[in-house]
């Protein structure tokens, strides 16, 4: 029967001895603790292998690749030395295979997991496999190194810079006051117990040795976190319970009844082969662990498992009033001309957070949470400046995002149409970008066709088109497009208006390819059908202006107004109870959101376009979703099973005045039947 010793530098008080089989071989498995003296070690290592068929070394400084270059520790290498007759390994090989390995399983299991994190190396130089492949999915990578061994309170943020210090380090070895000074800098305990435990809490995954993240992650700054390390035994699971630590990734498969180290596994497998360590390729290695289905193991210290993503959205003022929201200095009675100079000024304000909003949480068990960022540009000061005006803000939005750890970005309001509508920002942000569109498309006519039937005024049998005329106002636009492409399979009438003739006809002739049944109408002059039409869609740029006369529009017609700003403010709205106007179909997030400030919705409501972003969060559909003028509406139909998955709702009708109860909506219909007794249309 092979055997096996591991010495360790560890704790004798933690020694095992256990029989097991493996890769076809019974073995016994021996741990021997040295207390970390050095000096038994090493009578340990010499007298292992009069007895061990291989033996391993664990809790020692191991030698790394750091780049293209090799660092071996000198006092490991005279440890493995010692033992002559067998082979003798660190784990060292099997250690990097298994670290990368991880990575992949836990990236794929949880669905793109690791994208944009803010991951955090106790050390880069150990750890730099793990590293290399990190930076596949973030570039949010840091690395204590510099900090734990010269003290300084500095990061390293990129891997040429973490191959940098590796190898200054190597050189400085080498000089006697560098040595003299490394010797004295990383005694200060205390600044880097400091600066380490507010870099812990910082991070979203920590990796490193479980003996260090214990020492250096201060009190409370664990919960929550995913924690990457190796060989978890139960006493430190109690631990990290305590913690509550999110998510452990244990590196090092469990085969066995004890837990053992990657050096135990890798003498087992030297011992089971007859190699001796440097014999062992990396497709040897990769043979053995898909024979022995080796994975790493996803630990959950509090028996849940919160599956937290992120995202941003970028919002904007639309208009003076709401600078002077933002800007509690600035008093109701300034005046117009310095409100025009502060309007002007605030286009050029670097992004910044608004609010942060957390505990979202859908009924899959996914959970989300996010940042609102502002930039300061209304939409009259974006359509005053080119494009790549606001398109530099936007990147500097989705920087800022980045560097948080948001994984996806969502453009809002006016953001979302300047220049080519989110096609250029997606291309050069950092972050996948959504525009949100397709909801807002899908959330438009949900809330129209809620508002027609809880209104009663139209008939619509099941199973056939609803017996009503519909109009789409700004139909070339992207949401207007898709908007009427879902009206034409639903209504008896589709009328598509907007400005260019042209345009309107060729959106037609396309709606009639994919509906041919479809009755549609292209009108650049539509104000003389306004008065026939049982639900309106306005959905244009006009940033104000006017676009229809709502004294023409039939009583009891539904207008649901997306556009934004609003295409008919409340002094429009006013002039006819007789119609019901509702701002697009908002979302109801489905849990009780924290840390959301005023966006001019009532508590727990959002906009569409945001609840696409959320939606995607949750998702983890980390990917430029809704972007350009052209939205297709199978994304719409996507986007709207996707929110229902994920438990979003209808919100209550708005409209310029707030939300509509069932009495409003009954003295609107009420009030319309009235005037139809006289009604005729223009």
């Amino acid at each position: 029967m092979p055997h096996v010793i591991t010495v360790s530098m560890g704790a004798s008080a933690q020694d095992y001895e256990f029989e097991t089989s493996f890769l076809g071989q019974d073995f016994r498995v021996s741990r021997q603790g040295a207390d970390g003296d050095e000096e038994r070690a090493w009578d340990l290592l010499r007298r292992a292998q009069a007895d061990a068929d291989a033996v391993g070394l664990g809790m020692i400084r191991d030698h790394y690749d750091v780049g293209t270059q090799r660092f071996v520790h000198k006092d490991t290498d005279k440890l493995l030395q010692v033992v002559t007759r067998v082979p003798a390994t660190t784990g060292a090989s099997l250690r990097r295979m298994l670290q990368v390995r991880a990575i992949r399983h836990v990236q794929k299991a949880l669905g793109n997991y690791f994208d944009n994190n803010l991951v955090l190396f106790l050390s880069g130089t150990v750890n730099y496999d793990m590293a290399v492949e990190m930076a596949q999915h973030t570039p949010n990578l840091f690395f204590a190194d510099a900090v734990l061994k010269t003290g300084a309170p500095a990061m390293l943020t990129s891997l040429p810079q973490l191959e940098v210090f590796a190898n200054g380090s190597k050189m400085a070895s080498g000089i006697w006051g560098a040595r003299r000074l490394g010797a004295v800098l990383p005694k200060l305990s205390a600044v880097k117990q400091r600066f380490l435990a507010k870099e812990i809490a910082k991070a979203h995954v920590v990796v490193g040795a479980l003996e260090d993240i214990r020492e250096f992650s201060g009190e409370g700054n664990l919960k929550g976190k995913t924690l990457i390390t190796s060989a978890v035994d139960e006493g430190s699971m109690e631990w990290l319970k305590a913690q509550q630590v999110n998510l452990v990734v244990d590196v090092c498969p469990q085969p066995f009844k004890e837990t053992v180290g990657i050096n135990v596994i890798e003498a087992m497998i030297l011992a089971a082969t007859g190699s001796e360590r440097e014999d062992l390729s990396d497709d040897d290695l990769a043979e053995i662990i898909e024979e022995l289905k080796l994975t790493p193991r996803m630990l959950h210290p509090t028996g849940s498992f919160r599956n937290i993503r992120r995202f941003a959205f970028v919002i904007h003022p639309l208009s003076q009033e709401a600078i002077k929201m933002g800007f509690k200095l600035l008093p109701e009675s300034t005046p117009k001309r310095l409100m025009d100079q502060v309007e002007k000024a605030a286009a050029f304000a670097p992004p910044r957070v608004y609010c942060k909003m957390e505990n979202i949480v859908s009924p899959t068990g996914s959970e989300a949470e996010g940042w609102l960022i502002a930039v300061g540009g209304t939409p009259k000061e974006m359509l005053s400046r080119s494009p790549e005006f606001t398109y530099r803000r936007l990147l500097a939005a989705a920087d800022m995002a980045q560097k948080m750890g948001a994984q996806i970005l969502g453009l809002g309001a006016f953001t979302k149409v300047v220049g080519d509508a989110g096609v250029t920002v997606a291309r050069r942000a950092p972050l996948p970008v959504t525009t949100g569109n397709s909801y807002s498309a899908s959330g438009a006519l949900w809330a129209a066709a809620d508002a027609m039937r809880r209104m009663g005024l139209v008939k619509a049998p099941k199973g056939q088109r609803v017996q009503a005329k519909t109009m789409v106002v700004g139909a070339t636009g992207s949401i207007g497009s898709v908007s009427a492409r879902l009206l034409a399979m639903a209504f008896d009438e589709v009328y598509l208006a907007g400005r260019q003739q042209k345009k309107l006809d060729a959106l037609k002739a396309s709606i009639l390819k994919e509906t041919p049944d479809a009755k549609v109408v292209a009108c650049a002059d539509y104000e003389g059908f306004l008065g026939d039409m049982d639900m309106i869609v306005t959905s244009t740029s006009g940033a104000g202006k006017k676009i229809l006369d709502i004294t023409k529009v039939k009583p009891g017609c539904v207008i649901t107004d997306v556009a934004r700003p609003l295409d008919l403010p409340p002094e429009e709205c006013a002039k006819r109870p007789d119609v019901l106007v509702i701002e697009s179909g908002e979302i109801d997030l489905p849990s009780q959101v924290k840390g959301l400030k005023d966006i001019s919705l009532p508590p727990n409501i959002v906009y569409a376009c945001l609840a696409e972003t959320i939606v995607l969060a949750l998702e983890g559909r980390f990917e430029v979703f809704t972007v350009g003028r052209d939205t297709e509406w199978r994304k719409v139909k996507e986007i709207y099973k996707l929110g229902l998955k994920h438990g979003m709702k209808l919100a209550a009708i708005s409209g310029v005045n707030g939300v509509y109860s069932d009495e409003d909506i009954a003295q609107v219909v009420a009030l319309a039947k009235e005037k139809r007794k006289t009604w005729k249309a223009a």
